[in-house]
């Protein structure tokens, strides 16, 4: 009856739902790309009785690529399909991919979208990531005999609440899932009070931890390498959402006090707000340039505005310094082990919600700094530029942060060939 209503309910608000993303398009162009894939038109040249593999937005794709890249090589008679919901992860999925796979967006979650998607593909297998419990589809996809795959499940302590409510839908998705793999046993138990299945739901680790520096990293950190000066310390805000730029510019001022020479490169999470902190950053008083622009940093830039997509695990390398976006409020932060690939000493801030067990490592094995949580934004400016002004002075301290979080993500990779093996057994 849930399920019913739920159905009912959107096909009603599938009006509205187009009408958002048309809007959206306004500020987002792509949003009105392509919008018959959201409604489950698929490309008639796509192969179907394959894998149908989904991650939402960039960050999950990257998370993706070492399971994907194993996938290509375990099934290379199956076509495997990768979809996105964001532009932005459409476009990292053809960066990365090219037509290795076949991709496309993920429909809405509306009955004759899904059943538009699902009889084009009859997938064999349909893997999720994370927390895209989509209760129609899931529920088509195990009435065709699908196989269902949660992977690097996570539920967070703050969202098990709001899940609770909506458990009439919730409960009996996650019980369709043949598999759930859980990022951690916390995510495990949460995952298994929610729905899903006790002897079907598994802790097998991070695919986040997988990381690692690709060919097309390579190319664009030799793109990038040439263009920044080789004698000034840079400190970069990687994945900056609203507030957090502000928050940094406050911070930087202070920190330029004694170290008048340190160059600031912004890389905000959307690029729909390029140019607002481009504005900002005017309205501010700082000497900036654009990535776009292509120039060489010049000797009286203060600050580097990295308005492209794709450039940020290129990007760290180059840096002295990192501060992860989005941990200064409610956001959740974002992946702390890229910087930790490549052995930056990280700040980030009080809210790592979206990564507490990887946050946890690393503080347990010295790896990260963490500000402590401040209402006055003034006291956490002061706070976090007296960090910064500390790791430009300790050399010592900075590389080891930087080295004991490599360690810890190396101690923490594998979950790639555990969750492909889970895969094969379901397959066989």
């Amino acid at each position: 009856m849930a399920l019913l209503t739920y159905r009912l309910l959107l096909i009603f608000l599938l009006p509205v739902v187009l009408l958002a993303a048309i809007l959206r398009s306004l500020s987002q162009p792509a949003y009105r790309q392509r919008l018959h894939e959201r409604l489950g038109i698929v490309p008639n040249k796509f192969r179907s009785g394959g894998i149908v593999i989904h991650g939402a937005s960039v960050g999950e794709v990257l998370a993706l690529k070492p399971f994907i890249n194993q996938c290509l090589a375990e099934f290379p008679n199956l076509p495997i399909t990768v979809t996105t919901f964001t532009p932005t992860g459409s476009e990292q999925v053809q960066k990365i991919f090219g037509d290795r796979v076949q991709h496309c967006y993920l429909p809405l979650d509306v009955w004759p979208c899904t059943t538009m998607f699902l009889t084009k593909l009859k997938p064999k297998a349909l893997v999720v990531m994370e927390t895209e419990l989509w209760p129609n589809l899931v529920a088509q996809a195990h009435k065709l005999n699908t196989k269902l795959l949660l992977i690097n499940g996570r539920i967070s302590d703050k969202s098990v609440t709001s899940y609770q409510k909506f458990s009439a839908l919730i409960k009996p998705c996650l019980a369709k899932f043949d598999q759930v793999l859980a990022q951690s046993e916390a995510n495990k138990e949460r995952l298994i009070a929610l729905g899903a299945r006790q002897a079907h739901c598994h802790n097998i680790g991070n695919l986040k931890y997988d990381i690692s520096e690709g060919s097309d990293t390579k190319v664009k950190y030799q793109t990038l390498s040439p263009m920044f000066p080789q004698a000034r310390p840079v400190w970069l805000l990687a994945s900056s959402h609203e507030g957090d730029e502000q928050l940094v510019l406050d911070a930087y001022r202070k920190a330029r006090e004694a170290h008048s020479e340190l160059l600031l490169v912004i890389v905000p999470r959307h690029p729909e707000r390029f140019d607002k902190v481009a504005q900002l950053l005017a309205q501010e008083g700082f000497s900036y340039q654009r990535r776009s622009n292509a120039q060489p940093i010049m000797s009286e830039t203060q600050v580097w505005l990295m308005d492209s997509l794709g450039e940020l695990l290129a990007a760290y390398q180059l840096a002295n310094i990192v501060t992860i976006g989005g941990t200064f409020s409610t956001i959740g932060g974002h992946n702390p082990l890229e910087p930790a690939l490549y052995q930056k000493p990280t700040i980030v801030g009080s809210d790592m919600a979206n990564f507490a067990e990887v946050h946890q490592q690393l503080v347990q094995q010295n790896g990260i700094i963490t500000l402590a949580h401040q209402d006055n934004k003034q006291q956490l400016a002061l706070q976090l530029s007296q960090q910064v002004r500390q790791l430009l002075v300790n050399n010592t301290q900075a590389q080891t942060l930087g080295s004991n979080a490599y360690q810890v993500v190396k101690a923490n990779q594998g979950c790639s060939e555990r969750t492909l093996a889970a895969l094969k057994t379901e397959l066989s």
